[in-house]
């Protein structure tokens, strides 16, 4: 007696590819860390390569990255009324909401900061 489905994809995915609905299908079998709908998973970005049959698992995908590595981006940092504006060079990817390390154009430090709805960078101490 089969519980629930299993989403799984119907052919391969690399990693990095924005995942559309007629690359997944549906399995037999529930599986605690997998997903149980396809509408689910669509449109979510594959973090691995992702291969028929195999059931596809949380970490596996993520929101599509807005950021990608060696892109130029704005740095922003604020505290205390103090605004600070920088152009920076992302040396990893990021959807929004992720950390990732960025280098100061002027300086060459490296910073850690969130990925925001703008693709900016929020720099934080």
């Amino acid at each position: 007696m089969v519980i629930a489905d299993t989403v799984v994809p119907a052919r391969p995915i690399r990693a990095q590819s924005i995942i559309a609905e007629t690359d997944l299908a549906l399995r037999g079998g529930d599986l605690a860390n997998g997903f149980q709908s396809i509408a689910s998973v669509a449109g979510q970005e594959a973090r691995v390569v992702l291969y028929p049959g195999r059931p596809i698992l949380i970490g596996d995908i993520g929101p599509p990255a807005i950021v990608t590595r060696n892109q130029i981006v704005q740095m922003r940092y604020e505290n205390s009324g103090l605004h600070i504006v920088a152009e920076g060079r992302s040396l990893d990817r990021g959807a929004v909401g992720d950390r990732l390390r960025v280098m100061n154009l002027s300086s060459r430090a490296t910073l850690v900061g969130r990925v925001m709805q703008d693709g900016s960078i929020k720099v934080s101490k």
